[in-house]
Formats: structure tokens, C-alpha cells, sequence
């Protein structure tokens, strides 16, 4: 989950460093940390290697390293999401290592390593280190790695490293320097994503967690392989195989986009995005003149006319996405449709079926369970696979053989917005061409679904006039402690996601359940301080969801029901009532999600969390 940068230069990379962190924050924000090589810019030949960390935030280590005047040509920087060890300096990165004896701990460093990642064989490393002499001063598993690079040197990093990552067992994506090596960096990769960028002049290369890190220093760019170890150096660079073999590897031209957008009129990232909605639904749809699985990639015809099943696989906001999902494949297009969670499916013994479309959903394309899933589906024989992803680069896009790319744009809050609601429209449209595939999309049927889709936008912008009144439910939310959600049928996954975005953003414990099962067990918990959420849309369930919600007046529980327009709920004492503007049919978990994110965002507003940086979580999600 932790963001690395690193670089060789000629130049001072310190700035650089600290803008790609700032860019990488996303990744964590627990704490954050940069080490250079002193000699590597002019500095004195002796000169070896300064640290600086910080657990505040990047700007804070910002005006550290200014009123340091830490400057440098080869440089390695981190922002950590803490796994092993609290947010502390001490286990801040990045870790060094100053050789043998606890006397080494106030030694010059020898080794500074960052790392994204979990090595799962940290104990057992650790112990061996200890019984040679080395002395730990923090409780991360990074630390290990750093140690035992340092016992393995023997004047050449390269070999170092490479000897070292065939001890790891786990993820990792790392970035190493050396004392007795002013202008080299090295880094490796395995589970853990990490690009190499190549400078555009004087001789430079860069590495990162991705190319957003680098947007602006450069646009040339090296997708690592799992496996890979790169060397870079002024002048020159090299990919190392798992072989230990030179591999060539493509450089590519990305144009990455920092995501460092002015906020305007908002007050956060997070409400700036619920508000870019229309516009990202419509970016998404762009082009989409009509149903055609090749909308999906070359091949993808071929691909739905010989599957007869669907597994999706997500994690997070992107399981939810695909739950919606799995309604309108098995009622438009009569495909039967199973959806995982990610991290599970890889861990339990599975059927395979070589006939399954193999759908995996992620905004970042780098979320490690979903990768480690795919590449487990792929093992079991299953090699139809698509992605639904928000990123072009990434690599669950280039692991699979079909690919919808969202155009949501850049995503800075944690919490996910309009990612999850372009994921939706991708969704809906592979729905359509799965459906147009089986013979079970008419032309006039065709006509009706992108008409529909094509009124989005303007659907979205009516949903988002809501706002005031959704302030005036979130000023009701904000001292509560506990709150339920309610929904049936496709809408029961939309009442999963808001419960997701008030606990992620506002702290409060937060439930949902199908409507129906309020009876077996959640209505136990209704009083008057526990606020009940439900969505009504009019379809085949309304009576039933009624019903629901009398269960809890009943019981003195507090109403807050988001209506359609031609739904006969009205407000009373203790049922609070916002309608929709329309009635949206199979689309309506498009439109019915967008309140929920603004009761999150408004309720965590005026309880005044850090709603684009929640505690405890990061964006891209990049260990198991």
C-alpha cells in the first residue's frame, strides 16, 4: 500500500521526491521519509547517506528536508500505510542498516531501503540476523530486508539485492541504496507494483509505484515484471530478470496525470468528485454509439458467445459494484453470475469451469488480493478474462485479454465516488453485450438501454441538486454512533456501499442488510439513536420494503428513506423522505448510490474527520 520513489541524477531530486510522494499519498499517509546519498551532487567524497522522516504528513517532510537543506543526485523516498509496527519514526521509512553490534544503531548507515509489501518470512530473517549480531531498532518487517542486503554485500548492490530477494518470501516492491555507491539505486518487485521511468536527459532514471509519480520529470516508462530487479545508474539502466538474466523490457510513453487538480468551490477532493460524476459517466460512455462486445477489446466476441458464466472478482466498493452487477447479467442477459471477494476466492478450494468469463474490478488495477485472484483463476484454467479499470496502464489491464477502461480521471479521496459509479455503466454495458451475444437484446431493446444511458448525465446532475437536503439528514447523522442500512433486490448492494462510505469517512459503525433479514436479527439493535437508511426505488419490491419499514416505526426506529419519485412514502413523524426526481428502472443504482455519498461526506464533514484521508486506510490497496 506504501508509496516509494526513487532516482539517479544529476540534478537535485530532492523536490522530485517529495512531489512524487505527494502524488503517491494516496498509497498512505501513516508516515513518510526520504534518504539520499550526500556525495552524489558535489558533496564531499566521504560524504554517505542522510535520512529525514517525518509522521506527519509529506508537507511536513517538505519543510523538513528545506530547513535541512537536504539536496542530492541519487535518492529514495517513501509514504508508508503502516503493516508491521504503529506510526512512529522509528518505524517510518526508509530503514537502514549500519552493520553488526547494537553499537551500529548510532553508526553512519551503510544500507537505506523503502519497501511496499509484507514478507511473510520476517520472523525467521529476523532471528538469523540477530544470532550474526545485527541490532533492530524498529517492529517492521522492512527493516529485515535492509539487514540482510547489508550481510550480503560485497561491493556490488546489484548482486546484493539479487541475492537477498530469493530469501523473501512474500510481496514486496523495493527501492536500496549504498554508502560505497553514490549514484546507483536499485530496486525489485514481486506482488508489489513498481515502474522505472526513463529521464529525458543527463543520463537520469527514476523508479516509482507508478507513473503518476513521475508526471511532469518524465513520460517514458518501464512496467517492472514480477520478478524483476533494476539497476540504475547515471547513464544507464538495466532489468534483471527472476532469472537473474538481462530482460528487455518495453519502455512505453504514458501520459500520466497527477490527479494535483485545484479544488475550486469544494471543500474536499471527496465532494469535488461526487460532483464530477455526470461528467465522468459521460467520458466513460464516450463513443458508445452501440452494443458491441468489441467495445471490450478484439476477440471479445468470440469470447461471449463461448462462455456461459461469469465470476467477478473485487474487493472493497468494487465487490459491491459487481453484487449490482451480478442482478442485471442474470436478468437481461440470462448468464449466471457468482461474485467473490478477492481476497477469499484464492483460499478456498474452487470448481473450476473453462467456459466462465473471468470479470476482475479494480479503480487502481494494481489492488493486490484481486491481482493474486485473477492470476489464481488463470491457474485453475480459466483464461477468458476481463477488467473493468480505471487505470490504462495498470496491470491488471495488461494481465488480461479484454478491458473496459472507466474514464472517471484521477481519484484523490480515499473513498471511492465516482470510480464505483463509472464501474457501474462499464458493468451495464457489458450486461448489454453479453445479452446481444445470447440473442437476448432486441434492436428496440438496444435503443431503450443507451437511450437510457445517454440521460445519465443529466439524471445525475438532478440527483446531485439534493445536496441541501441530504446536509440536513447529515446534521441529524452527526452525533449518532451506530446506523443501519436497508435495501432489496440490486439495491441492497447500493445500501452495502453507503454504509461503507459512512463508516469509512465518518466513523460511524455502520450496517446493511437486505430489508427482508431486518427480521432475523438486526431489528434487535433499532432504538430511536440508531438512524435506518433504505433505499425505495418503485420496482417489484416496494410493498415488500414497506412492510420493512414499519417493522422499525414500530419499534421507535428513525427513518431516513431516499424515494422515487412516483413512490408513495410519505414523511411523517420520524420517517424523513427525499425523492428522487425520476424513476431510473434497471439504471437506478446509479442514481440511488449518489445520496448516500453525500450523506457520508456531508455527516463526516461536520464531525470534521479528515474526509479525503480517513485514519487507518489508503486508496490503492497494494498488500493482501
Amino acid at each position: 500500500m506504501c508509496g516509494i520513489v526513487g532516482a539517479v541524477s544529476t540534478r537535485n531530486i530532492v523536490p522530485i521526491l517529495v512531489q512524487g510522494l505527494q502524488r503517491l499519498e494516496y498509497r498512505g499517509y501513516d508516515s513518510c521519509g526520504v534518504a539520499v546519498h550526500a556525495a552524489s551532487l558535489g558533496g564531499a567524497p566521504g560524504a554517505g547517506l542522510r535520512r529525514a522522516r517525518s509522521t506527519a504528513r509529506v508537507a511536513d517532510l517538505q519543510a523538513q528536508v528545506q530547513a535541512e537543506a537536504l539536496a542530492a543526485g541519487t535518492g529514495i523516498a517513501h509514504t508508508r500505510w503502516a503493516t508491521h509496527g504503529a506510526p512512529s519514526e522509528a518505524n517510518a521509512h526508509p530503514h537502514v542498516s549500519a552493520g553488526l553490534g547494537a553499537e551500529a544503531a548510532q553508526a553512519a548507515a551503510r544500507v537505506a531501503l523503502v519497501h511496499n509489501g509484507i514478507i511473510e518470512n520476517h520472523d525467521e530473517l529476523r532471528e538469523g540476523l540477530r544470532a550474526r549480531g545485527y541490532h533492530f531498532t524498529s517492529q517492521t518487517d522492512t527493516e529485515v530486508i535492509a539487514h540482510l542486503i547489508d550481510s550480503l554485500y560485497d561491493g556490488d548492490l546489484l548482486g546484493a539485492v539479487q541475492a537477498a530477494v530469493q530469501q523473501l518470501r512474500g510481496a514486496y516492491a523495493i527501492a536500496v541504496l549504498h554508502r560505497d555507491e553514490p549514484h546507483r539505486v536499485v530496486g525489485a518487485r514481486a506482488g508489489s507494483p513498481l515502474v522505472l521511468g526513463v529521464g529525458a536527459e543527463g543520463g537520469e532514471a527514476f523508479l516509482a509505484s507508478d507513473a503518476m509519480a513521475l508526471a511532469g520529470v518524465t513520460d517514458r516508462i518501464v512496467y517492472l515484471e514480477e520478478g524483476d530487479v533494476a539497476d540504475l545508474q547515471l547513464g544507464r539502466w538495466r532489468v534483471y530478470g527472476a532469472d537473474g538474466r538481462v530482460a528487455e523490457r518495453a519502455v512505453r510513453t504514458v501520459q500520466a496525470h497527477s490527479g494535483a487538480a485545484e479544488l475550486g468551490p469544494y471543500r474536499h477532493y471527496m465532494q469535488k468528485e461526487i460532483f464530477e460524476q455526470p461528467r465522468a459517466i459521460a467520458d466513460t460512455l464516450e463513443g458508445v454509439e452501440g452494443i458491441t462486445p468489441e467495445l471490450f477489446g478484439n476477440g471479445a466476441y468470440g469470447v461471449f458467445r463461448e462462455v456461459d458464466r461469469v465470476l467477478i472478482l473485487a474487493c472493497g466498493t468494487s465487490y459491491y459494484s459487481g453484487c449490482v452487477a451480478r442482478y442485471w447479467l442474470e436478468a437481461l442477459a440470462g448468464v449466471p453470475c457468482d461474485v467473490e471477494v478477492a481476497s477469499e476466492y484464492r483460499y478456498r478450494t474452487s470448481v473450476p469451469n473453462p467456459r466462465t468469463l473471468v470479470v476482475v474490478i479494480s479503480q487502481s488495477g494494481e489492488t493486490a488480493d484481486t491481482l493474486a485472484a485473477l492470476r489464481h483463476a488463470q491457474s485453475l484454467g480459466m483464461r477468458h478474462t476481463l477488467t473493468i479499470c480505471n487505470v490504462a496502464t495498470s496491470a491488471m489491464v495488461r494481465e488480461c485479454a479484454l478491458a473496459y477502461i472507466t474514464r472517471a480521471g484521477v481519484e484523490v479521496g480515499v473513498a471511492s465516488t465516482k470510480a464505483f459509479t463509472t464501474q457501474l455503466a462499464a458493468l451495464f454495458l457489458l450486461t448489454l453485450a453479453l445479452a446481444q451475444v445470447k440473442g437476448r437484446l432486441s434492436e428496440a431493446d438496444e435503443r431503450e438501454h443507451l437511450k437510457a444511458m445517454r440521460h445519465l448525465p443529466v439524471a445525475l446532475q438532478a440527483v446531485l441538486a439534493l445536496e441541501p437536503q441530504l446536509i440536513s439528514w447529515a446534521e441529524d447523522f452527526t452525533a449518532k454512533e451506530h446506523a443501519l442500512f436497508l435495501g432489496r433486490g440490486m439495491h441492497y448492494p447500493i445500501a452495502l456501499e453507503g454504509a461503507l462510505k459512512l463508516k469509512e469517512i465518518s466513523y460511524i459503525h455502520a450496517e446493511a442488510y437486505p430489508a427482508g433479514e431486518l427480521k432475523h436479527g438486526p431489528l434487535a439493535l433499532v432504538t430511536s439513536a440508531m438512524p435506518v437508511v433504505a433505499v425505495a426505488p418503485n420496482d417489484a419490491l416496494l410493498e415488500k420494503l414497506k412492510s420493512n419499514l414499519q417493522e422499525v416505526r414500530a419499534r421507535g426506529g428513525v427513518l431516513y428513506v431516499l424515494a422515487d419519485a412516483d413512490t408513495r412514502i410519505e414523511s411523517s413523524e420520524g420517517v424523513h423522505v427525499i425523492r428522487m426526481p425520476e424513476h431510473y428502472g434497471a439504471l437506478s443504482p446509479i442514481l440511488h448510490v449518489v445520496p448516500l455519498q453525500l450523506l457520508a461526506y456531508h455527516t463526516a464533514s461536520a464531525r470534521g474527520t479528515d474526509v479525503d484521508k480517513p485514519r487507518n486506510l489508503a486508496k490503492s490497496v497494494t498488500v493482501e
